[in-house]
């Protein structure tokens, strides 16, 4: 169609096209078309599509660098370091989560591998025995629904998650998606991490931040969680039967303690379907 002349500046394009015949296509963004000879002069507003990532929530970051260094942290340092990244498409996560995309029951039960899952509890249960009725005994929690926890939660040690605790905390506020929780757990997190000497970088977690077998997000940690090693199985054992047991003297029924662990009615109903599994199999495996 023409030759084009390009000059930029700022978030502005001038484009200047000689125009010999037919029409010019616009395509996306604003213009203004000046057709009285057969230069056109067309200014363009581009997309912020060049900008990074921090760049793009330099705004919404700052107010969180403020935050936290009014409790006491500095993360400069963090957010330059060549593992942190945003998850920008973290709010797509908790949308499409297992919880959200079930019709019922039994499609949940499939996302989550529930066969699989009633095919090895008996093993892991057989492997930590002895931590297993430590817990009971100390918290008035069965075995079979602390197995079936770490179960549902990690497929018993086996899944952690892909994702950083961090890297998904400052997403969240970032994209602002539950900015307020993800703003407080960036702070109990820290809080874990300073107080026992820990790279933040080196923790694995779901997208939602939550960590380890119990997959515990990090005000639990703090909270609830008995030991200090979070990737140590009969740590995790007794946090899951000390969070449990605190929710059940307040509400009254390990049912609805359950759902305090994940506030989903499928979620607790599955939990306790493979923990009548399990219990149903030891039984009968006692009796042969």
């Amino acid at each position: 169609m023409g030759n084009i002349l390009q000059a930029t500046a700022g978030k502005t394009a001038i484009f200047i096209l000689i125009l010999f015949t037919g029409t010019a296509s616009l395509g996306q963004g604003q213009a203004l078309l000046s057709q009285n000879s057969s230069t056109a002069v067309l200014t363009v507003t581009e997309e912020q599509d060049s900008l990074s990532p921090l760049d793009k929530y330099d705004e919404r970051l700052q107010t969180l660098v403020a935050y936290l260094k009014q409790q006491g942290y500095t993360i400069g340092s963090l957010l330059e370091d060549e593992r942190f990244e945003i998850y920008e498409k973290i709010g797509d996560r908790f949308r499409n989560s297992a919880e959200k995309k079930s019709l019922g029951m039994e499609q949940y039960k499939r996302i989550l591998g529930f066969e699989h899952k009633k095919r090895n509890i008996t093993s892991f249960m057989e492997t930590h025995t002895e931590q297993l009725q430590k817990a009971e005994e100390t918290y008035g929690i069965s075995k079979y629904v602390i197995a079936a926890i770490i179960g549902i939660e990690s497929d018993f040690g086996k899944n952690f998650g892909s994702y950083n605790p961090f890297n998904s905390y400052v997403s969240m506020y970032l994209v602002d998606y539950r900015a307020d929780f993800a703003q407080a757990q960036l702070k109990e997190l820290l809080d874990f991490t300073t107080r026992n000497k820990l790279d933040v970088f080196e923790l694995k977690s779901s997208y939602a931040g939550a960590m380890s077998y119990g997959q515990f997000i990090p005000y639990s940690i703090n909270k609830w969680f008995v030991g200090s090693d979070i990737f140590d199985v009969n740590n995790n054992i007794l946090s899951i039967a000390n969070y449990l047991s605190y929710f059940k003297e307040r509400t009254g029924s390990i049912e609805t303690a359950v759902l305090r662990y994940n506030p989903s009615s499928l979620y607790r109903d599955a939990v306790l379907s493979l923990a009548r599994e399990a219990e149903e199999m030891h039984t009968n495996t006692t009796r042969r």
